[in-house]
């Protein structure tokens, strides 16, 4: 018998078994991948201003993690409800894309850790998605920076339904033919964590510029420089953990 194998009827030792890995890592972009939350802030900020309509950072962040169409919507109605203008949201969505863009292309900032895990897990063979409720042309820009990266791109202009809705996530899933109950869902808002949910994968929550609860099944770092592969696998076999001060 060689050295290295497990006298018969024994089990490996614990201790030197490999990690189960994830099926694949699913990632949300803004605030997760990118620090691109401030941009879209701004945006929102200059293109009210205009109208005269003034724009609160608590509303700001009322709106993150929310597909673009329901950010339109708001945004349109409060300049009406504001100033009278009556905007199209659809128009509005645009002008916020293109303005997140122009930040972006000029300096990108990713988030502490997300670069280096996501090298981590390609050297070790899990496929990732990006799953963003930012358009194609904006996630396209970030995907870019970062070829193969991602197997898959799931935009918000390609799903009918955006976060919350469990949509994006199981299509992410479908498109690289593995179950969402076996992937890791790593993302920034209560609006994002409860899509992964929704989808039923494991889900790994990072918060940035809006607190996220503790729950049953959730897990929570502070950032994404505490996790590495390991983590990860031991998340998606249902075993979560929660590195994030309470209080």
């Amino acid at each position: 018998m060689s050295p290295h194998e497990a006298p018969a009827g024994h089990a490996p030792d614990p201790v030197t078994a490999p990690e189960s890995l994830p099926a694949a890592v699913l990632w949300d972009m803004d605030g997760t991948l990118v620090d691109t939350e401030p941009h879209w802030i701004a945006a929102e900020t200059s293109l009210l201003g205009r109208y005269g309509a003034a724009w609160s950072h608590e509303q700001a962040l009322a709106l993150v993690g929310s597909a673009l169409p329901d950010s339109g919507r708001v945004l349109a109605e409060h300049v009406e409800r504001s100033t009278g203008v009556v905007l199209d949201a659809g128009a509005v969505v645009d002008e916020l894309v293109e303005a997140v863009i122009a930040q972006v292309r000029a300096a990108v900032v990713w988030r502490p850790g997300a670069l280096d895990l996501l090298g981590a897990l390609g050297e070790a063979g899990v496929p990732c998605a990006l799953v963003t409720m930012s358009y194609r042309n904006l996630a396209g820009t970030v995907a870019a920076m970062l070829p193969g990266a991602f197997s898959v791109v799931v935009a918000g202009d390609e799903v009918e339904r955006g976060k919350p809705a469990p949509d994006p996530y199981l299509r992410a899933a479908e498109l690289l033919g593995v179950d969402p109950g076996d992937c890791v869902v790593v993302e920034d808002s209560p609006t994002g964590v409860a899509s992964g949910e929704a989808a039923g994968a494991h889900v790994l929550a990072c918060p940035h510029m809006v607190p996220i609860p503790a729950a049953p099944g959730r897990s929570r770092v502070a950032s994404l420089a505490e996790v590495d592969v390991a983590a990860l696998g031991r998340i998606a076999a249902g075993r979560p953990l929660d590195t994030v001060p309470v209080g």
